[in-house]
């Protein structure tokens, strides 16, 4: 008999489109973009099942339910990608590689995949919790609820330590310890656009002095064969006089 864990009280702690299941299950699924029926993936054995639609908030979320609940193991990422977001290469990019200092996900290429609430601890813990299991861009219904049975096939029990709650803030305010958060997605996002303009107008300003350049070289060409053509005439011309 493997080794089950009571989660946090009330768990899950976030909420969220999502339906619950047998909290020692040690599966939850992650749907991304879609809305495929929970139900289903919850009878055949999911503790937790719905989508994850932003690459930012949508991820600090799942990995406070995850975390709250130490029986919890596998997290099966599925679903169709959330475009512009690209939260499903957010969710395992996250798990493999964390985050940097600026709270970006290393490796994602989503629009904002910055962390805010998570800290070190709670990312630690998820990465030390659970293994990601990528089924990208399916909605095969049978496909996945067969994965979540392989999977409970294979519980290695509750991750032996006591539930971790965290608060999730939708909003730039400080930590109540009263550190600095990381910088808001919307400022990150707002200043990436301001680099990109500024990027664009340094393109427009160089591009507008090359097609100067070129038709500066077109007239000076025009200017010299006119004058070639003169000469060209003036002999032709002091020629057929001296004749």
């Amino acid at each position: 008999m493997v080794l089950k864990k009571k989660p946090s009280e009330p768990w899950p702690t976030i909420t969220g489109e999502y339906e619950v299941g047998n909290p020692e299950s040690p599966v939850a699924v992650c749907t991304c973009g879609s809305h495929l029926h929970n139900s289903d993936l919850i009878k055949a054995g999911a503790a937790l099942a719905g989508p994850c639609k932003t690459e930012n908030i949508g991820i600090e979320k799942m990995v406070a339910n995850v975390i709250a609940n130490p029986n919890i193991r596998y997290v099966v990422v599925t679903g169709m990608e959330v475009k512009g977001h690209i939260t499903g290469q957010a969710v395992e990019s996250f798990a493999k590689s964390g985050i940097d200092k600026e709270g970006r996900i290393i490796g994602a290429t989503g629009a904002i995949p910055f962390i805010q609430n998570l800290t070190p601890e709670s990312i630690e813990r998820f990465k030390g919790q659970v293994q990601t299991v990528m089924m990208m861009n399916t909605e095969d219904m049978g496909a996945i609820t067969g994965k979540i049975k392989e999977l409970i096939s294979k519980d290695p029990g509750a991750l032996d330590v006591d539930p971790m709650t965290i608060e999730i803030k939708e909003g730039g305010e400080e930590e109540s310890t009263g550190g600095l958060r990381p910088m808001a997605a919307e400022m990150v996002e707002v200043r990436g656009r301001m680099r990109g303009i500024d990027t664009s107008v340094t393109g427009t300003g160089l591009l507008n002095k090359l097609q100067a350049g070129i038709y500066a070289g077109k007239i000076e060409g025009i200017a010299l064969g006119m004058t070639v053509v003169l000469v060209l005439f003036g002999i032709i011309l002091k020629v057929a006089g001296g004749k």
